[in-house]
């Protein structure tokens, strides 16, 4: 068992956090064997997005990803869809309630532990009492639907569920697998930040971390069990503007603007990639603390009187398309293209407004976030007043942002994000009257009949049969408008060809640089 290059980067990494108190430094580790101008280096843009375990990072695409080059799960996505992982095969049996997964026999933890079915089954049954920071559905860890999960030997775990979920698979093969060696004992897990706490199974080791900086690094975890990492330094690090450093060499790979792209359009250093439209902006509304906003009638006015294409135009320039009202991305798979296109009508926007039952009121606060988003407000604010609705820009930090929307604090609030491209269950978690979910969800929306619908989607493991269900449910939202989709962005990267190429999106995300495929040999 050759795993000392493996146990020599962990050394090195307790050796480091050790002496930085897991602040992270900028001081370079190097192993003797190996000088660092021999490795191939990428550095990225940075920014702290949390100490990256599955209970510490932060909740955003960004953190999500730092945590998953440590950290495997069952299953992984490819350009496809769903692929085997640390589950070299599973099987979906009696109906969709029993699905049984076997997992590879050569996994090892960064430590050099054997991986095995009692670490996913304690991952599980931890998860159960201590939600990791990213799960796509709580709903899949509970008494209720979980009915149990054992392991079978060695390598085959089985899960018994209450009922057929068409995103199982998805939802639970996506989780990330823990050590229970390490985290068996760990009772507060969102405090835990010793550097045993980063020992994964993963293509990536941390090195370095700093969270006053904002920069991260990784090493190749040199005896990986799959697709061999193709990167052996992964750094990143914050710059102000992009563009200027990926010209000046300090970072690989950018977000370039529209207006900026014939700079690097004739040079064969640079390839250019576009983005799916799986990123974008909602304007959402307080259905619980503002109850005239539960009118279906006053959503309609603000859908028409916003021009999504002004503000593709001018704060995308050019790089987005507008939001559908079926709320999924034009991208999607399953995007329903005939419904209510809802064209700026400030006109109509003021009829509407003047036959409410429950009159607006003379002004609300929009609560944003910083840059593009209080551009956004005020274009929001300008278009708006033409039909009478007049709005008073709350602008914020991010992470202020988000606490406000999770307190239920706002009344207006615009929120950016991704994974539009995903699982349309997303619909069913975001507008079902049960959720409670207010960073997510929309608490105060209900439609009876949105709420079946989307229930018997998800128990519909027939693809098609289910996929008609998702158009239904899409012609639903189009017409109450829980939420207005502003418009997705088309995000144009430019990357060195000369120092990395292995650049790829998977099916259902918009950012090559947030999937671990990204890095390892194809």
């Amino acid at each position: 068992m050759k795993h000392y290059a493996t146990i020599w980067l962990l050394i090195v990494s307790l050796a480091f956090f050790t002496l930085c108190g897991c602040t992270g430094s900028s001081e370079v580790i190097e192993n003797d064997a190996v000088k660092e101008d021999e490795l191939l280096t990428v550095r990225l843009p940075g920014g702290d997005w949390g100490f990256p375990t599955p209970f510490a990072h932060y909740a955003r695409g960004p953190g999500v990803s730092h945590m998953r080059y440590i950290f495997d799960s069952l299953l992984e996505k490819n350009e496809e869809g769903l692929i085997p992982w640390l589950a070299e095969d599973y099987e979906i049996l009696e109906g969709g309630t029993r699905c049984i997964f076997h997992l590879r026999p050569d996994v090892y933890w960064h430590d050099g532990t054997v991986l095995t079915a009692d670490d996913v089954t304690f991952s599980f049954n931890y998860y159960r009492e201590h939600l990791p920071v990213w799960i796509d559905d709580p709903l899949i860890l509970s008494d209720d639907y979980l009915l149990s999960i054992e392991k079978n030997g060695e390598w085959t775990v089985e899960f018994i569920l209450a009922s057929p979920n068409a995103t199982f698979l998805e939802k639970a093969g996506r989780l990330p697998i823990i050590p229970a060696h390490i985290w068996s004992r760990i009772e507060r897990p969102d405090e835990f930040n010793d550097p045993e706490a980063l020992t994964g199974s993963g293509p990536y080791i941390l090195t370095d971390y700093s969270k006053e900086h904002g920069t991260y690094r990784y090493a190749a975890n040199q005896q990986y069990w799959g697709p061999q990492p193709r990167i052996d330094i992964l750094e990143f690090i914050p710059v102000s503007d992009e563009v200027l450093a990926l010209e000046n060499g300090d970072i690989h790979f950018a977000q370039v603007p529209a207006d900026l792209l014939e700079r690097f359009t004739d040079n064969p250093l640079y390839e250019i990639m576009e983005q799916p439209a799986f990123w974008g902006y909602r304007l959402r509304f307080n259905m619980l603390g503002l109850p005239e906003f539960r009118q279906k009638e006053l959503r309609q006015a603000f859908a028409l009187a916003i021009n999504r294409e002004e503000l593709v135009e001018k704060i995308a320039r050019g790089q987005g398309i507008p939001g559908s009202m079926g709320m999924l991305s034009p991208d999607h798979r399953w995007f329903n293209p005939n419904l209510p296109a809802y064209e700026y009508d400030p006109g109509k926007a003021t009829e509407i407004l003047s036959s409410l039952e429950t009159p607006a009121r003379e002004s609300y606060e929009l609560l944003v976030g910083e840059d593009a988003e209080v551009r956004i407000g005020e274009l929001l604010k300008e278009q708006l007043a033409r039909a009478g609705i007049n709005l008073t820009i709350a602008p914020s930090d991010l992470k202020t942002r988000d606490s406000r929307i999770i307190e239920g604090n706002y009344e207006l609030v615009l929120v950016g994000h991704g994974l539009w491209g995903t699982d349309p269950d997303y619909l069913r978690q975001r507008y079902s009257k049960e959720t409670e979910d207010w960073l997510n969800g929309t608490p105060g929306y209900e439609n009876s009949a949105f709420s079946k619908l989307a229930e018997k989607q998800v128990r519909e493991m027939d693809e098609e049969k289910r996929r008609e269900i998702i158009m239904e449910m899409q012609e639903i939202l189009a017409e109450d408008v829980p939420d207005i989709p502003l418009y997705l962005r088309v995000t144009v990267n430019v990357y060195r060809r000369d120092i990395y190429d292995g650049w790829i999106h998977i099916y259902d995300h918009h950012e090559p640089t947030h999937n671990k495929l990204s890095y390892l040999e194809k």
